[in-house]
């Protein structure tokens, strides 16, 4: 079993930064790809960003050049480094981390005011 806490979120101006956080714990060794999610009120949950265990990434083209994914194997921490934030960033960021199963982390919530 994995269990993933997610931390990081907050208030912020559009303009500013966060830096979001997942840490896991238990078993990580089966897990393939590592990714942020995110879900504004009444709207589907979308992928924001990803990692693989290679190192490859992948974003979501409204974040291209603006979010940054990292991961810290180690610490068994993926991050995801938000600039320039948008009033339309504003949802609730989940990591997710995927092997022979998928785990999701019970969210944060990231408030871009104008």
């Amino acid at each position: 079993q994995v269990q993933l806490v997610e931390s990081g979120g907050g208030l912020v101006q559009a303009g500013g930064s966060l830096r979001l956080s997942c840490a896991a714990s238990g078993n990580t060794f089966t897990i393939s790809v590592k990714a942020w999610y995110r879900q504004a009120p009444g709207k589907q949950r979308e992928l924001v960003a990803s990692i693989t265990r290679g190192g490859s990434t992948n974003y979501a083209d409204s974040v291209k050049g603006r979010f940054t994914i990292s991961r810290d194997n180690a610490k068994k921490t993926v991050y995801l480094q938000m600039n320039s934030l948008a009033p339309e960033d504003t949802a609730v960021y989940f990591c997710k981390y995927s092997g022979y199963k998928d785990y999701w982390g019970q969210g944060t919530q990231v408030t871009v005011s104008s």
